[in-house]
């Protein structure tokens, strides 16, 4: 089998996630103390005991995901032999998954992605002031309806398509009052269900250019290596190993459409037949199922896991 290793992004965290392969694994507790002292916080705590309100706060749960992801890499690294370079033919993640997934390859460490995730995190909330943006998932609808929704309901506002995940399920983001007329547009349209998303911004969409800006100057001060295989990007939906042009791209992915669907198709196009989620929860495993049908998938984030995969690798 060809396989991918895929890295969660926001929405996946709970509290809980990580403690079973802290209390198991030594080098998962060390993944865990190393971005706690990274970001002079015990964040860990946060993780496993909460409360989930403060965990889910962007500028928490984006390094928390990425603890959690990076813990299960040095795990299977340990335990099951995982040998990146060797094992997998890319690597990718959803949004903040993706600095997850180039942690995991080499391209930077574990504090700096834990650094970056916390001033991204940041930037991102601080982009627009509270209650002036909003995102709305469409179910149902493929990515040129969901950006004709959002064109028509723009009305000299940003409304744009952030999230393309595949399966029939578009994310708008944009200003508060477009979205709900996107809302409104998509069920005129037949989208069989349009939502307003519980989220603290409007991400991905034209409103957090502030927050593009503070990464390019915190990227510009993190020294990248090539990965050690090619990362499906975010906003250009194709592999990159040249750290300039990583660096270029996680920018870019601030206010870019996360193209999920074409990064799974392109990869599936390269002869991937086996798509592994590394981290918490397992709702990329489920948007790849609807992708790329056919391709086995799996889900690794707790110690129990840990011994599903050694079993499925033989």
């Amino acid at each position: 089998m060809t396989t991918a290793l895929i890295f969660p992004g926001q929405g996946s965290q709970a509290v809980g996630m990580g403690r079973s392969l802290a209390d198991a694994f030594p080098v998962a507790k060390a993944v865990f103390d190393e971005v706690d002292a990274a970001l002079s916080q015990k964040l860990s705590t946060l993780m496993w005991e909460g409360p989930a309100e403060e965990l889910t706060l962007t500028a928490n749960a984006q390094p928390a995901l990425m603890a959690v992801s990076l813990a299960v890499v040095r795990v299977l690294e340990a335990e099951a032999g995982l040998d990146l370079g060797r094992d997998a033919a890319f690597v990718a993640g959803h949004s903040l998954g993706e600095y997850s997934a180039l942690a995991a390859a080499g391209t930077f460490s574990v504090s700096d992605a834990a650094r970056l995730l916390r001033i991204r995190g940041d930037a991102m909330q601080k982009a627009v002031p509270a209650g002036q943006g909003a995102m709305a998932a469409l179910l149902g609808a493929e990515l040129d309806l969901a950006r004709e929704i959002a064109a028509a309901a723009a009305q000299g506002e940003v409304c744009e398509a952030a999230n393309d995940n595949g399966g029939g399920q578009v994310v708008l983001s944009g200003a508060k009052a477009a979205i709900d007329r996107a809302i409104a547009l998509a069920t005129e349209r037949g989208v069989k269900r349009a939502m307003l998303l519980p989220v603290s911004a409007p991400f991905h969409c034209a409103l957090m250019q502030p927050a593009a800006e503070a990464m390019q100057e915190a990227l510009s001060k993190i020294a990248m290596q090539a990965p050690v295989v090619p990362v499906m990007a975010n906003v250009g939906a194709a592999p990159l190993s040249d750290p300039e042009a990583i660096r270029a791209s996680l920018v870019a992915q601030v206010t870019g459409t996360v193209r999920w669907r074409e990064c799974v198709q392109a990869m599936a196009a390269a002869g991937v037949d086996d798509f592994v989620e590394l981290g918490s929860g397992k709702v990329l495993a489920g948007l790849v199922k609807r992708i790329a049908a056919g391709t086995a998938t799996a889900s690794v984030g707790t110690a129990e896991d840990i011994a599903a995969y050694k079993a499925r690798k033989g």
